[in-house]
């Protein structure tokens, strides 16, 4: 049985415990040698400064991380999740144990940094295509191990999820095609898994292999690498009955230069490596004030 995501409130509660029991377990190992240095009885106020503008993202990661050590911390978010952020603005604020706090500090952080910037890039290209019919699209492009997380940051930055992984849906490639004979024999044999995945999508390079895939009933076509002329001929040929005959995504070369035109296209979605793939991490500092 695949396994159900839940991105609920608290499915997402329960993915980043997850993530950082992880996380914790590979950076404090045995323990934390330079942390025992401080006495166990003391506390600590700390603050998190944004040192650049972001969309921040990561908060359940933070206190997932945070409370492991310390049940009794108090938190306080200055700066709500999804929300963007400006440069040196405090976005929490950490009461706690001294010890736990400079050990939950770096998972802490990391955390906040990646899937901040995750969401901050998603949101640069959902702004870029505002006014059209495209959605901005992840795709599996992501951390081993994180790619729950990942999802949840691009959610956050207005994005939309592509499949989650290889059980929920169906994307057929250009080597499932060849592997399997072609687009019609691929594509009837999709058919027989279709009730099982959240949606079929065939890859197309050529407007020859579109028309011989929508002919052959797709309804969800990923034009691959296609210039912009191609793009405006396939969505004409699409729409030449007068309704759409399937959903229409876009994929390769893509960056935030040429998002917009290919957005004008007409084209239904546009699926992007990089939103999790090629990420910087914003900066995040701590602060410690002793009590």
């Amino acid at each position: 049985m695949n396994p159900v995501i839940d991105f609920s409130a608290a499915g997402i509660a329960a993915i980043a415990q997850a993530d950082v029991v992880r996380a914790l377990s590979e950076d404090l190992g045995a323990g934390d040698l330079t942390a025992s240095l401080v006495d166990t009885t003391r506390r600590a106020r700390a603050r998190v400064l944004a040192r650049e503008s972001a969309v921040l993202c990561g908060t359940p990661w933070v206190q997932a991380a945070v409370y492991a050590l310390d049940p009794q911390a108090r938190i306080v978010w200055h700066v709500a999740e999804g929300q963007r952020c400006s440069t040196d603005q405090v976005v929490l604020e950490i009461e706690a144990s001294a010890p736990a706090l400079l050990s939950a500090e770096r998972t802490a952080l990391n955390f906040l940094q990646l899937l901040s910037a995750v969401a901050t890039k998603t949101a640069l290209y959902v702004t870029a295509v505002q006014g059209t019919r495209a959605h901005i699209v992840d795709t599996r492009k992501t951390l081993p191990g994180l790619r729950l997380a990942q999802k949840y940051a691009v959610r956050t930055g207005g994005g939309v999820n592509h499949r989650i992984g290889l059980f929920d849906a169906v994307l057929i490639k250009e080597n499932h095609i060849a592997a399997a004979g072609g687009i019609v024999p691929v594509l009837a044999r999709a058919a027989r898994v279709a009730a099982q995945a959240s949606f079929v999508e065939i890859e197309v390079e050529t407007l020859a292999q579109l028309h011989e895939a929508l002919d052959a009933g797709a309804k969800m076509v990923l034009l691959d690498n296609m210039d912009l002329p191609t793009l405006n001929e396939a969505v004409r040929i699409n729409n030449a009955t007068g309704q759409p005959r399937a959903v229409l995504e876009i994929s390769g070369n893509v960056n935030l230069d040429t998002v917009r035109a290919l957005a004008q296209t007409g084209v239904d979605r546009i699926s992007i490596g990089a939103l999790t793939k090629d990420v910087k991490a914003v900066d995040f500092s701590m602060r410690f004030e002793g009590l």
